[in-house]
This record gives structure tokens, sequence and C-alpha cells, in this order.
């Protein structure tokens, strides 16, 4: 494994979750969100989070539709990874991020987190399934540790 870290990022419609793996690239923590502004903006702020944090990759949650067809939010989220790729300098990979959000929701219902603040912790958790199941793949990819994962997307 490398010593940098990876930056998992889920692009919401309001906001962005990151979540950050540790230096040996097997957990992944919930780092920050930000307010979605334009690309430019979203990219300046996570170019400052690269910097900070020594991150030498960026995955990307990539809204794939159930029956894995194209959205308009997956056609957005394309666009903002090829931003990043041409502003950042480092690999930005797309991620299929398919039932994160309901498994975030999961997540704070079951660990008891009133109604009115799962809205906002929902993108964090999101963007730390993602990057969680990216590192789990990453470590096993033969899909053999969770084989109902899908595998990271072009």
């Amino acid at each position: 494994m490398s010593a940098g870290r990876i930056l998992g990022v889920d692009y919401g419609e309001r906001r962005v979750g990151l979540a950050l793996s540790d230096p040996l690239g097997l957990t992944a923590q919930p780092l920050a969100q930000i307010d979605r502004g334009n690309d430019a903006q979203l990219t300046e702020a996570i170019g400052e989070i690269i910097q900070e944090h020594d991150v030498e990759r960026v995955v990307v949650g990539m809204p794939v539709g159930l029956s894995g067809g194209d959205t308009a939010r997956a056609r957005r989220t394309r666009r903002l990874i090829a931003h990043l790729r041409r502003r950042l300098g480092l690999p930005v990979e797309a991620w299929d991020e398919r039932l994160s959000t309901a498994e975030a929701d999961r997540t704070l219902i079951e660990t008891n987190v009133r109604p009115g603040r799962r809205g906002r912790r929902r993108d964090l958790i999101a963007a730390q399934l993602i990057l969680q199941g990216y590192l789990d793949r990453r470590r096993d990819p033969s899909g053999s540790a969770d084989p109902a994962k899908p595998a990271r997307l072009p």
C-alpha cells in the first residue's frame, strides 16, 4: 500500500461530502462537508484539502441509476470528474455509489441521530461509505470481501 491518502467525494445536490483514508488506505473517516457551488469553486476547495492532507488520489461517487443506466446527475458528475482531472494533476476515479445515500440514512437512524441532523451528516457518511467501498475493493480486487459491491466505473 502507498503512503498517500485517498479523498472520497459524495457530489450531492446541495452539499458535497468528503471522506479521507488513513495513510495506509485501510479505513475511511468523514472529513468535511462543503456547500456545492460551481465546479471551479469546488475544485479550489478540494485542491486545498489535497494539499493539507497529502492526498494522492480522489474517488468520486458516480450516481448510476438502479438499472445501471445514465442519469442527469451522472452526467453532471462526469463533468466534475473531468474538471478535477484537468485541474488537480492527480488521479481521479469514479466509483459506483448506488444506494450509498440510503445506506447513510440507515446508519444515521441506527445510531440514533435526530432527524433534523441527518441531512447535514448524510453527505459525510455517504462519502465515507463510497471511499470505504473503494478501499475494500482495492485490497481485494476479486471482490470476495463484498460481492454485492460493483467495481469502479470508467
